[in-house]
């Protein structure tokens, strides 16, 4: 069986279709679990109330890097919403000066805050980087980030800045990315990833992988990511499964 390792459950296009329907469609693709994450506090009571009634669903609690808008919690905040038992991780954090222009301290000084945060309230991190490479290890390593790990979700860097996140005891987790043409690299670095520290997702609704890809992208797709980077491994789909699951609840020790 197979977890979605995360995925944006809020931001999907339903239009009138139940989630009851997304959920037994990852369940009839093996998808036994997955991970709601978070990216502003405005949105995140809605989203808690949605999985709420779902067992199946994890989440966390963050707010996304290149977030302009909204409360920009401090530390003693995020750890206050991670005491719900359903929070499992602190994240969607990190940097990301793809969009932003000028000044980008606010970017690690938040980034700063969610580490503290994770530290402090014992529940790893779920970082996202994105041209911001030498920043988000810098800040990693000066924060103590090692002492609790996490995952840098949607990995798509080189094996260098892999190997350094998982010196500090953080996993690398692959998006349907890695099943586009185009990735040549991420392909080599999904063959190199230690077996004990890979993961799969789907970061849904965005990327959805091949074959299913200029389409929304829903948790259950997870399985097609998961059936590519076990072909770059030469493994069996069911091994890769057993692997990505077994290292999601070792992470997020609280999901089951």
């Amino acid at each position: 069986m197979l977890v979605d390792s995360h995925c944006h459950l809020d931001m999907l296009r339903l239009e009138g279709e139940p989630l009851e329907d997304v959920l037994q469609e990852a369940a009839d693709l093996g998808v036994q679990h997955m991970l709601s994450v978070s990216v502003s506090l405005e949105r995140f009571p809605a989203m808690m109330d949605m999985i709420r009634p779902h067992k199946q669903i994890s989440a966390s609690v963050g707010v996304h890097p290149d977030g302009t808008e909204g409360e920009d919690p401090d530390e003693d905040r995020l750890v206050e919403l991670a005491a719900d038992e359903r929070i499992v991780a602190i994240g969607e954090t990190g940097l990301d000066y793809y969009r932003v222009e000028g000044d980008t301290e606010w970017q690690r000084e938040r980034f700063r805050r969610h580490i503290r945060a994770a530290r402090a309230c014992g529940k790893p991190l779920i970082v996202h980087t994105r041209q911001a490479r030498q920043d988000t290890l810098k800040i990693m390593q000066e924060e103590g980030a090692s002492e609790i790990g996490g995952v840098l979700h949607c990995f798509t860097e080189d094996w260098d800045m892999a190997r350094a996140a998982m010196d500090m005891n953080f996993h690398i987790s692959f998006s349907g990315i890695v099943t586009f043409k185009n990735a040549v690299d991420l392909k080599e670095v999904a063959r190199q990833v230690p077996s004990d520290r890979i993961l799969v997702e789907t970061d849904s609704p965005f990327l959805a992988p091949v074959p299913k890809r200029g389409k929304q992208n829903r948790p259950g797709y997870v399985r097609y990511v998961a059936e590519y980077v076990a072909g770059l491994r030469d493994t069996s789909l069911e091994e890769l499964a057993a692997t990505t699951s077994d290292n999601f609840y070792r992470l997020f020790s609280n999901a089951r």
